[in-house]
């Protein structure tokens, strides 16, 4: 039996920032479900199973939460799965989510993803205690700081491109209303001029700590039918993992990460990533990870990547536009980072980005990492119903 079509008919994310004191857990994910579902004008009662992902439970100190948001999000009654693969984990949620209506388990799955940061002290809970690690590795960008490094020595890329991804993902953030940072005065000399954290990784270069959610409906082709606006189509999706450490790991440039692109692209009929997909949201943590992964996804050959940065083509007005919405570098809840990388890439293909939309953006790629860089997923999706 061939598999049932996915279509994403529904989108819905807070307002994300430092700190949402208004609202509990509960209420967070209740508001970014609430607006999915308002925006596939269905109610809790169309929803067949529910699929909630998050990062790691001492994020916040609230252990197995599916069980407290359970009510929260309509699934009393309901089979809910709870989904972890680190910073991936939004992305992978979707993914188990569609597999879910493709293998035509249920009809219409309600998915969502989520973080509450401030109640939590994340690069702590990231910095592993001697023995275990070198000392002074705080948080994820210690970890990951030596591999960009390592980028700029394999490739000859200039120090100035990670600021380069700074600018231009910090003005792409003031078009999207529910992005975290709006730095109204940016430019590129502040975010040169910014503190050096982790050398070559300056403090306007990272991720902020964010609390929100985001949540997506997704249905089979009957339910896509129905729905008032129109849906995005998944052509393609897959997820790939691999150990954080072992001999011969290319952490410049992962193994899992091009395989599952390439399953993606396989599924997809993509022949020619940078000529056949419009635009991508991809999971940039720290600046440098942007030239990284045009490499890793097969936009750029191996040492290319940051010229494209450098050329402009990764602008919203360029060729390949990345992270129109501002991407992770603006807006970071963790366990939802991954998960709003593909709603947003959904967002573009339904032409409801508003004033960070790719003009005639038919296929975008959504992508999201996690773990040391040993997690990995991704979905394309188009305007279009897939061909088979």
């Amino acid at each position: 039996m061939s598999k049932e079509s996915v279509a994403v008919v529904g989108i819905g994310q807070t307002k994300h920032v430092a700190a949402r004191r208004d609202v509990s857990l509960a209420g967070l994910v209740r508001e970014a479900a609430g607006r999915a579902l308002a925006d596939a004008e269905l109610t809790w009662a169309d929803i067949d199973a529910v699929v909630i992902g998050k990062a790691p439970d001492f994020f916040e100190g609230v252990m197995m939460p599916e069980l407290y948001l359970a009510d929260a999000l309509g699934a009393v009654g309901k089979p809910m799965l709870r989904v972890h693969t680190a910073g991936s984990v939004g992305g992978s949620t979707a993914l188990v989510a569609t597999n879910l209506i493709a293998g035509r388990v249920h009809g219409t799955v309600l998915t969502l993803a989520y973080e509450k940061q401030s109640e939590s002290n994340a690069m702590w809970g990231l910095s592993l205690p001697i023995p275990f690690q070198q000392p002074l590795l705080a948080g994820a960008g210690g970890f990951f700081a030596p591999h960009v490094r390592a980028y700029m020595r394999r490739t000859g890329a200039p120090d100035t491109v990670g600021s380069l991804v700074a600018y231009k993902d910090r003005r792409n953030a003031l078009k999207n209303p529910y992005a975290h940072l709006h730095e109204h005065d940016i430019t590129l000399e502040k975010v040169q001029a910014s503190p050096m954290l982790w050398d070559p990784i300056r403090y306007s270069e990272t991720c902020p700590s964010s609390d929100g959610a985001c949540a997506m409906v997704l249905t089979d082709r009957a339910g896509a039918a129905r729905a008032p606006r129109p849906p995005a189509w998944l052509h393609g999706g897959a997820m790939r993992s691999e150990p954080t450490l072992f001999a011969g790991k290319d952490c410049v440039s992962p193994q899992a990460g091009k395989d599952c692109a390439a399953d993606v692209y396989r599924q997809a009929g993509i022949a020619d990533p940078r000529r056949d997909i419009d635009a991508v949201e991809m999971y940039v943590p720290f600046s440098w990870y942007e030239p990284m992964w045009l490499e890793n996804l097969g936009f750029a050959e191996e040492g290319e990547g940051w010229k494209l940065t450098e050329s402009g083509v990764t602008e919203l007005d360029g060729d390949l536009p990345v992270n129109m919405s501002g991407g992770v570098l603006s807006t970071n809840p963790i366990g939802a980072s991954g998960m709003i990388r593909f709603a947003e890439a959904a967002l573009q293909v339904r032409g409801q980005a508003g004033e960070h939309q790719v003009e005639g953006a038919r296929r975008v790629l959504g992508h999201a990492y996690g773990g040391g860089s040993q997690f990995f997923s991704m979905w394309l999706v188009g305007a279009e119903p897939p061909t088979s």
